[in-house]
């Protein structure tokens, strides 16, 4: 038996099939401006796979704060149509088969404890740094999604006066302060900004050391807050060469310059890349339903 997968985003849908404990037929077509677009897609993607593979499932990776127990994504997300209905219902009825939804941070951080970087682990934090940070908290291999379903919601813990983990720790940012301070006509990527300081700029070098240092202070703060076996780093930045030995080094410095502190944090790089939404997909349907 095989799993139809799919992970919603704001510009495309990722898709595959989980047959015989990978991953095949990988895809992508462009997210649709509606609903029933999209609806229509999907139906044609699992109609094309049934005709290949014996379909038991669909397991769905997607953006906003996903209440399984009342089949609805909550919140907000670049694909404002698949908030607050009953999304999980409309889908069993599409498919006429089992669906399972998750968080797509939530689901690359479990990933990353079935089968990646933190496998065989209890107590493990995920942070997903691109646009924004996201990330998952991770207790015997389960989710935990908290009260308001805010669990992993990382970005929105404030570092610095009114300016949050999102704002100060992410490449985006980074580039953005660059450009404002330069003020540059056009905003330059994280990764021109990452290049000039290599080269010797002095403002972009001023902004790579606030952005590595306020990264460094964001995974303290997680460390020693969850005390997690391990903290995984996902989404743009783990392709980054050399992160974890720079982000090591501002670890060292915030953790000398507090008393009682004793350990550094224990970061990694996630494993699985672009399809780590996917598998940990898998995972969330076996979790669901017990297998």
């Amino acid at each position: 038996m095989s799993l139809l997968l799919m992970d919603i985003g704001g510009s495309s849908v990722k898709f595959a099939v989980w047959e015989k404990e990978q991953l095949v037929e990988k895809g992508s077509f462009v997210t649709p401006k509606t609903w029933e677009e999209l609806k229509q897609e999907m139906l044609q993607l699992k109609e094309k796979m049934a005709a290949k593979y014996m379909i038991e499932g669909v397991a769905f990776s997607a953006p906003g704060a996903v209440n399984q127990a009342k089949g609805v994504i909550e919140g907000a997300s670049a694909v404002p149509y698949i908030h607050q209905f009953p999304i999980f219902f409309e889908l069993e009825e599409l498919f006429d088969c089992p669906v399972t939804m998750e968080n797509d941070a939530n689901c690359a951080g479990l990933a990353e404890v079935w089968l990646g970087a933190a496998t065989g682990l209890k107590y493990v934090l995920f942070v997903v740094i691109g646009t924004g940070i996201g990330g998952a908290v991770i207790v015997d291999g389960k989710i935990q999604h908290g009260k308001h379903l805010f669990g992993g919601e990382f970005a929105f813990m404030l570092l610095k006066d009114d300016q949050t983990f999102s704002t100060l720790a992410t490449p985006v940012q980074m580039a953005k302060r660059y450009s404002k301070r330069l003020e540059l006509e056009t905003e330059l990527s994280g990764k021109e900004v990452f290049e000039l300081a290599e080269q010797g700029d002095a403002v972009a070098k001023e902004e790579v050391e606030t952005f590595y240092h306020y990264l460094a202070t964001g995974i303290y703060n997680l460390q020693y807050s969850f005390d997690p076996e391990k903290i995984i780093i996902g989404g743009g930045i783990s392709s980054k060469e050399g992160l974890i030995d720079e982000l090591h080094a501002h670890l060292e410095k915030v953790v000398k310059s507090v008393k009682g502190t004793s350990f550094l944090p224990k970061v990694e790089l996630c494993q699985f890349r672009n399809d780590a939404n996917l598998i940990g997909a898998v995972y969330n349907y076996q979790l669901v339903f017990g297998e």
